[in-house]
């Protein structure tokens, strides 16, 4: 784990058959599509991914096959965290063996009340039994969803015990106040937004990029602004891909951009979901549509699929 991630990094959804099993087959094509459109790698395995309703054996599986199959290690970021300690150094040691670009470690999120000593353990004993010099942990900070999150202060206290191997943070908390305080505070941190509606804005104070999951559905375009963000059409460039990102996000976002790739590959099985999580519906799937079609970002053609 050599490679100093940047650019534009797309946690791939994972489809799923009518009976809850994964379509490899889907993924491995959705992957390779992301990769042409523009991704500058994929950051699989996390929330979009729904990989917390994952079991690890199937998580290792899906990394493992992306690689047989073509894809770089060196464009990989798999999500290795878990509330199981031993889990999150199992998944963690495959990755550095695979030879992965970092690994996007949630913090432990069970346990609400768990304090930064607590979490300063937990990623000391990760980084230790995984025990390889090569390994780059992207800290995952999502309040929003975990609840459990990275303070300066604890970030801090990581750099000062492991330097590089903390190699940079995904900042999913919604507030652009604490991804500019993360840059301004560790400038050796590669900080990604967890959102492209904070793209140009991260970029013109340090950040490197962002790893969104509407990626999914709109790589071209959020690596088109990524590249042209010093230029003179980069706020118009950052309109258009915020405008979509509302859009979907306005329902509920993991089946909104399932729902969203059916239409795009002309495939019923991306409306699926694992449990918990439900398929959007077919009322606000044809809301979401509408109101991207409206919006001029995309063409659906009468077969149901995309063009852009």
């Amino acid at each position: 784990m050599s490679t100093l991630c940047g650019g534009v990094w797309v946690p791939a959804t994972t489809p799923f058959l009518a009976d809850g099993q994964i379509n490899r087959s889907l993924f491995v094509e959705h992957c390779r599509h992301l990769i042409v459109e523009g991704a500058d790698g994929l950051a699989i395995l996390g929330t979009t991914s729904e990989a917390n309703s994952l079991s690890v054996s199937e998580r290792l599986d899906l990394l493992n096959l992306l690689i047989d199959k073509g894809t770089s290690p060196e464009q990989l970021m798999p999500g290795t965290g878990s509330c199981s300690i031993a889990d999150a150094v199992q998944l963690t040691k495959a990755a550095v063996t695979a030879g992965c670009a970092g690994v996007l470690v949630l913090p432990p999120f069970y346990y609400k009340a768990v304090d930064d000593e607590a979490l300063f353990t937990y990623f000391s004993e990760l980084i230790e039994r995984v025990g390889e010099k090569g390994l780059r942990v992207y800290l995952y900070h999502i309040p929003p969803v975990a609840q459990v999150g990275f303070s300066l202060f604890l970030i801090e206290r990581l750099l000062k015990r492991y330097g590089s191997v903390i190699a940079g943070l995904k900042d999913s908390s919604g507030d652009f106040k604490n991804t500019r305080a993360v840059i301004d505070a560790f400038p050796s941190l590669r900080v990604f937004p967890g959102s492209e509606s904070f793209l140009l804005d991260g970029l013109r104070v340090g950040a490197v990029g962002c790893i969104s999951a509407t990626g999914n559905i709109n790589a071209r375009e959020i690596k088109r602004a990524y590249l042209g963000w010093r230029s003179a059409a980069a706020d118009s460039l950052q309109a258009g891909i915020t405008r979509r990102r509302q859009i979907v996000e306005s329902f509920p976002l993991i089946p909104a951009i399932k729902a969203v790739l059916a239409h795009r590959y002309a495939e019923p099985t991306w409306r699926n979901t694992r449990v918990p999580l439900m398929p959007l519906g077919e009322t606000r799937e044809r809301n979401l549509i509408e109101a991207l079609v409206e919006g001029g970002y995309a063409h659906f053609a009468q077969h149901g699929g995309v063009t852009q």
